[in-house]
């Protein structure tokens, strides 16, 4: 029997145990051959409802437990994602399209969040600070309840657990919400994780849905924090459903980021790293390279060697193939991708490489004498597209990178380390790195964005994560009840 076993699960949602949801089921697809390779259930609000009153319930027998118990299940979450990475691995290849390192990564991640999980449960999670009385005065971190979690498909896995893990160490009861275009990596192997952990039933809940089932959750009186991944629409809207309700919303959503290219920098090694931040998992991930801002000096030759890696990557199915590239997730997705490429030609952009698709099969593409407004380089893409702008001098650099209304990653690759990081002074962002790409990621690091592409950096690391998913309460304390004057 596999870990996984479908027969737990196959059209169920985990709300405590493995039962039948109210809102049928659906088939999970995948994309690279469109063939049926399982069928998970459906959550409708009335679902939420239910698991939000259980899990209330719960967590405050799980709050309540001691510290080293958390971390035990914790600690086991982890090793039980390396003892499974194998299976898991490959539900993350054939349901969401991740080629076999790109699953690894996952699993790896995973694991990692549960230890350092596992490890914030031990945190010193309070303070004494002065007292004007005669009394001595306490602040104290304690956990929000219940924590409602949004995740999105491109990394169903990490982006799932980076929330649940630390939120269900620090005590508090979940309910995830995973994407049902990837509900088993997202959101099923999750539940079975904790199940065999030794997680206490009903403190996490599993409820895969659409629309409805992500603004029940927001709008629940018990669900006291919404942590969200996707997109920047989307999380306006979860944003100001939350607000209604006095409740916070961290919000991790969309970027383009930019990648800088100085003329000083070695152009083979810039144009492979500028490969890797723009076609890693068909450019399906929020810290991708959006945008490539190269010296003009250098932006004949960046061009032909970022064409021709282009050109050289595989692009196929990762189930059965050898490849760089998998499938995009849907076809909406792949349409999306093609029409701003092709709105881009049109508008005077020329296709160096790439362009075209066969099924939901994308090649890596990459476009030149690209202008601001052009729609591929303005928008955030969301597919495996290199729009490629060049500049003049540092400050026309700072300018390109700044014209944005997102603020997630940058990178910036150049000989002269202390000036690229001058330059990073003065283009915000959540997160920089000097000679890398923008993609990156480390369960100790804290993680967010400025401006459009979040609420800023709540996901990852101590500090972070105990801001998202505890309260800060006020104690004092004295010896005996003191006079008063009336």
């Amino acid at each position: 029997m596999t870990f996984l076993n479908e027969n737990l699960w196959d059209g169920n949602i985990f709300s405590g145990s493995w039962i039948n949801s109210i809102g049928g089921d659906a088939d999970v697809v995948s994309p690279s051959t469109g063939e049926v390779i399982g069928m998970v259930g459906i959550a409708e609000a009335e679902d939420v409802s239910l698991a939000a009153r259980s899990a209330t319930q719960a967590q405050r027998a799980w709050a309540s437990r001691p510290y080293t118990e958390r971390a035990a299940v914790l600690r086991r979450a982890g090793q039980l994602w390396e003892e499974h990475a194998a299976e898991i691995g490959d539900w993350l290849v054939r349901e969401a399209g991740a080629i076999p390192a790109k699953a690894a990564v996952e699993t790896t991640a995973a694991a990692q969040e549960c230890y350092e999980a596992a490890a914030l449960a031990s945190r010193a999670i309070g303070g004494i600070i002065p007292s004007a009385e005669s009394r001595m005065s306490l602040v104290r971190r304690r956990p929000v309840g219940l924590v409602g979690v949004i995740s999105p498909f491109n990394a169903p896995l990490v982006l799932s657990i980076r929330s649940v893990a630390p939120a269900l160490a620090l005590g508090n009861g979940v309910i995830l919400k995973p994407d049902v275009r990837t509900a088993v990596s997202g959101g099923i192997v999750v539940a079975r994780i904790f199940e065999e952990a030794g997680l206490p039933d009903g403190v996490l809940h599993v409820l895969p849905g659409g629309v409805d089932v992500g603004e029940a959750l927001v709008e629940d009186p018990n669900v006291r924090v919404i942590s969200f991944t996707g997109s920047t629409a989307a999380g306006k809207r979860v944003g100001e459903l939350a607000s209604r309700h006095l409740k916070r919303a961290h919000l991790e959503l969309g970027g383009n980021s930019a990648l800088i290219v100085m003329p000083d920098a070695d152009l083979d090694l810039a144009a492979s790293a500028g490969a890797w931040g723009s076609f890693l998992h068909q450019g399906q991930i929020c810290m991708t390279t959006g945008r490539h801002i190269v010296h003009k000096d250098i932006l004949d030759s960046y061009l032909e060697r970022l064409a021709d890696k282009a050109n050289r990557l595989p692009v196929g199915d990762p189930s059965t193939h050898e490849v760089a590239l998998g499938p995009i997730i849907d076809e909406r997705q792949r349409d999306k991708i093609h029409n701003l490429v092709l709105s881009s030609v049109e508008a005077g952009a020329t296709l160096v490489a790439g362009g075209t698709y066969e099924d939901l099969f994308y090649r890596p593409t990459v476009l030149a004498n690209v202008t601001q407004a052009t729609p591929a380089y303005a928008q955030e893409v969301f597919g495996p597209v290199a729009p490629v702008i060049s500049f003049s001098d540092e400050k026309e650099a700072i300018a390109l990178a700044n014209a944005t209304e997102y603020g997630l990653s940058l990178g910036i690759l150049s000989n002269d380390v202390m000036g690229a990081v001058a330059l990073a002074d003065q283009i915000p962002s959540g997160i920089v790195h000097i000679n890398d790409q923008t993609v990156g990621d480390e369960a100790l690091a804290p993680f967010g964005g400025v401006g459009a592409s979040g609420t800023g950096s709540r996901f990852g690391g101590p500090e972070a994560n105990v801001e998202a998913f505890t309260e800060a309460q006020w104690l004092t304390l004295q010896g005996a009840i003191q006079p008063h004057p009336f």
